[in-house]
Parts: structure tokens; C-alpha cells; sequence
């Protein structure tokens, strides 16, 4: 099929779409009658709608995943395997669907939709193998006359709660590290893209058992309120903002559970004389504008040598003026999607003002543009002032600042001046200056000569208020299990 004609297949799946839950491997409808209207970011209309779960319904979940549990947590790790493998052919068999909803839903392109899919299929066939093989010190006597060897039991019932920038692939890295270790699962999307989660956990009947995962929709001053405070749930796991990370870091440490965040971010891309301007250039505009910016890891906060900053900012500046932007229901190829809502638009928009009266120079964009949808064009702020908002804080939109400096020192310097601490790269030929800024930069993933590169094989981790927690690898595995110590005597020793 065409993207037009599987983009019109996914609006026809929402329009059939009762809002209602999925729990207990089926939907369920809600214990109160408040819907909420899910917008089209490219249109600004009504794309279909979502329940607004009460603090009832995450109950029924939560029973339901307790249920379910005993029995889940019993299969071996192979069983699992091979259940969450099958998951994971459902999802490349769905993919043309899963990609449709994404994109009408975020406002991406259905292209841009279509290259995540494979990454969520693949991160559950990598969390089912890596469960089969978790690691833990050898049996033996460490205390004379006794055997000792540990136990990797799952950690309980989960509430995880994601984000709207990229809700399917946020929603695996979640589910696959958490059912691979033999835990259930209640999760709660975004109110602003429930769509393709729903769709996601009703491929999942029929393969998974009942109760294993289930999701709640709603807002999270109530259903995320419910799920952070409620005695059922074992342990907490958000993809979000620095508050949300608060609010439910409060509600776990009334009821004393494990947390697992992964909150916003910063990144500085620090750029030295020999960098490769033409990939740099490239690679910015891959991942500073690609989701329209909304990325926690997205390269917007470039600090440039002096002696490159007018080359780099004349290049970038062409070839982000070539970015097309585009409405996803059309199924025309575009780079430049819409942000989420008016609301975060204008929030965008805001800080690019603030950013102007504290001294910083609008080279491109930096206009809301009249027409329908949430647009913002891709926008380019040189002369920004160290330690400035524009400089620390998260934007989330198509917006990339930059900063000069003129020696390592002060690059590091700067680089390290935000309190979030999740993503960075170093842009240099030089093997030793980069390993020496890879070793310095306070981030959990530094990369060299590339950025927001990812595999599942490795771990995505934030320092600081970027939060804790590892999601991907077989750290997120450790992430969702608790280890037991168990103790045997091995009676007295065979004479000789």
C-alpha cells in the first residue's frame, strides 16, 4: 500500500477505536465516563479519543497484574523468550499500522514512523535472549560449611508511565526489560498519544497471557497519581519531564518503592576546529530537528571553537533552510513535523524571545507560522550567553542554539554548565582530545563524531536531574529484578 492509503487504515482503526482500557488482555471500559479528545498536531483537529481513567480503574489493573504475576514469574526465562519473540512478530507483522497511528498521532512523517518500528520489534528480541542469560556471582563457600548462590527474582508488579515523542518506542523500552525479567505490568501513556499504545497491548492477546500488560489511559494527576501512590504496585518506571520525575518520586517514597527514571536533558555538541563540518552539519540536522526537535537527547546545544562557529552556522543554516514541513495524514515525505500541542508551541516560541532579550542573534527561523497546526520552523539562535535559559534548559523544539569558546578548558567548562546529564558528543579527528572529553563530559552516553546513535545493546542512562535507571541492555534487566541471597549448609566434609 501507499502511505497515503495505510495512514487512511490507521485513521479508520481510531475511528473504531472505543475509548476504553486494556486490561487483562482485552478493553475494558472505565468506571467513570470522562473522555479525552486526542488531537492531530499537524491539523490542530480531532484525531479520536481516549478515556480518562480514574484511580478505580488503575485498581483493576493492578489486580489484574497481581493475578497474573504468580504465573508469569514462574516460566523459565526460555518461555518467556519465546512468547515475547512471537510479540515481537505481531509488531513486524503490524508494522505498516503501528507506524500510521505514530505518525498521525505525534505528527511525523509516516517514513520517520516506519524506520522506528523495526527498533521496537528488535528490543524485545534482544530483552527475551539477554533474560535467558542473567549473570550473578558463582555458587560457592564463602562462608565455611555453607553454600551460597543468588537468586534474580522479578521485582513485582511494575507502573510505568510514557512520554508523547516517541510513545510506541518508549513503550518498549519499558515492556520488553520488564515482562523478560518475569514482572506484570500496568502503564500509563501520555494523554496526548494513547493511540498506538492501545493498538500495541490488543496485538499482545492472545500471545502474551492475560493480565501481564496492561494499560491505563488518563491524565496523571490522577491515573500516574493512583499508580505512584498505590501498595500493589512494587516499583515505579517514567519516561518524562523533570516534574513528573518529581511528583512520582514522591509518590514512591510514601510507599517505599524502587524507581526507575529517565527525565530530560541538554546535550551539548562540542565542536573542535578539525571536526568534520559537512557530517556535523548532517548529523545536527538528523537529530537537532528530526521529531521536530522533541527528543531528550537531540543535538540543539552546539559549542563551537571560534575560529569554525561562522562556517558552521552559514552551512547549517542552508541546509536547515531546506527542511520541508508537512502534515502526516497527506503521506508526503517531509523532515519538519509539527510539535505536539498549541500549548508546548507557545512554549517553544517563549523561550526563543527570552533567548533574543538575553542578547542571543536569530540567524534562521524563530517566527510561528500562520495555517493550521503546530508548527515551528527550524530555528537557529547564535551569540547565546553561557549560563542563559537557552543555554541550561530543555527547549524540546526544533531550536539549536550556539555557543563559542576558545579553549578546551572553557569547553569542557561549558559543556558541563546544566544540571541535566543525559546525552553529548565530541566532534574532532584528534583520538586523544576526544577520549580525554568522552572521560570529562558529565553524560551517561557520549558519543564521538556521531550522535542520538543507538543500540539495544547498550545502555541509555542519565546523570543528575536526567534521573537514574538504565533503560536498554542487560542493565535495564538488573534494573527489574531484585537479587536474594540464599544460604544452605553442605553438611561435614568426606574423609579422605
Amino acid at each position: 500500500m501507499t502511505p497515503e492509503q495505510i495512514l487512511a487504515d490507521a485513521q479508520r482503526r481510531i475511528d473504531g477505536l472505543a475509548p476504553a482500557h486494556h486490561i487483562g488482555g482485552t478493553f475494558v471500559e472505565s468506571t467513570g465516563s470522562e473522555t479525552i479528545e486526542v488531537t492531530n498536531p499537524g491539523t490542530g483537529t480531532r484525531l479520536g479519543a481516549a478515556v480518562s481513567g480514574t484511580a478505580a480503574d488503575v485498581d483493576t489493573a493492578v489486580a489484574t497484574a497481581r493475578r497474573a504475576l504468580p504465573g508469569w514469574a514462574r516460566l523459565t526465562p526460555g518461555a518467556r523468550a519465546e512468547l515475547l519473540f512471537r510479540f515481537a512478530d505481531a509488531i513486524d507483522e503490524h508494522a505498516e499500522l503501528l507506524a500510521g497511528l505514530e505518525a498521525l498521532n505525534v505528527g511525523k512523517s509516516y517514513a520517520y514512523a516506519a524506520y522506528e518500528i523495526p527498533l521496537i520489534s528488535d528490543c524485545f528480541r534482544f530483552m527475551a535472549g539477554a533474560a535467558r542469560t542473567a549473570q550473578a556471582p558463582a555458587p560457592g563457600q564463602y562462608a565455611e560449611g555453607h553454600l551460597s548462590y543468588i537468586r534474580r527474582e522479578p521485582v513485582g508488579v511494575i507502573g510505568a508511565i510514557t512520554p508523547w515523542n516517541f510513545p510506541l518506542l518508549m513503550a518498549a523500552w519499558k515492556i520488553a526489560p520488564i515482562l523478560a525479567a518475569g514482572n506484570t505490568l500496568v502503564l500509563k501513556p501520555s494523554v496526548l498519544t494513547p493511540l498506538s499504545t492501545l493498538i500495541l497491548a490488543d496485538l499482545a492477546s492472545g500471545i502474551l497471557p492475560d493480565g501481564v500488560l496492561n494499560v491505563v489511559t488518563g491524565r496523571g494527576t490522577t491515573v500516574g497519581h493512583a499508580m505512584s501512590h498505590h501498595d500493589g504496585i512494587d516499583m515505579m518506571a517514567l519516561t518524562g519531564g523533570v516534574g513528573s520525575g518529581r511528583q512520582v518520586a514522591e509518590g514512591a517514597a510514601a510507599t517505599v518503592k524502587r524507581l526507575h527514571l529517565e527525565l530530560g536533558g541538554k546535550a551539548p555538541v562540542v565542536v573542535f576546529p578539525d571536526a568534520d563540518l559537512d557530517l556535523l552539519v548532517s548529523t545536527l540536522v538528523a537529530t537537532g530537528y528530526g521529531n521536530a526537535g522533541q527528543d531528550c537527547g537531540a543535538a540543539t546545544r552546539v559549542i563551537c571553537h571560534e575560529d569554525v562557529r561562522d562556517r558552521l552556522l552559514e552551512a547549517l543554516a542552508t541546509a536547515a533552510g531546506e527542511l520541508r514541513s508537512g502534515n502526516a495524514a497527506s503521506g508526503e515525505e517531509f523532515e519538519l513535523g509539527p510539535l505536539i500541542s498549541a500549548a508546548h508551541r507557545d512554549r517553544v516560541a517563549a523561550m526563543v524571545e527570552r533567548a533574543r532579550k538575553d542578547g542571543a542573534r536569530v540567524v534562521l527561523g524563530g517566527e510561528v507560522p500562520e495555517g493550521p497546526g503546530f508548527f515551528y520552523p527550524a530555528t537557529i539562535l547564535a551569540d547565546v550567553a553561557s549560563g542563559s535559559e537557552m543555554s541550561r534548559e530543555e527547549v524540546f523544539g526544533p531550536v539549536i542554539s550556539v555557543e563559542t569558546y576558545s579553549t578546551d578548558a572553557e569547553a569542557l567548562a561549558k559543556a558541563n554548565d546544566v544540571e541535566y546529564g543525559l546525552a553529548a558528543s565530541v566532534w574532532t579527528k584528534d583520538q586523544a582530545r576526544a577520549l580525554r572529553f568522552t572521560e570529562d563530559l558529565a553524560f551517561g552516553s557520549v558519543w564521538v563524531n556521531t550522535h542520538l546513535n543507538f543500540t539495544n545493546e547498550m545502555p541509555w542512562a542519565g546523570f543528575g536531574k536526567s534521573g537514574y535507571g538504565r533503560d536498554n541492555s542487560t542493565y535495564a534487566l538488573d534494573d527489574y529484578t531484585r537479587t536474594k541471597h540464599v544460604m544452605l549448609p553442605v553438611g561435614e566434609p568426606l574423609d579422605a
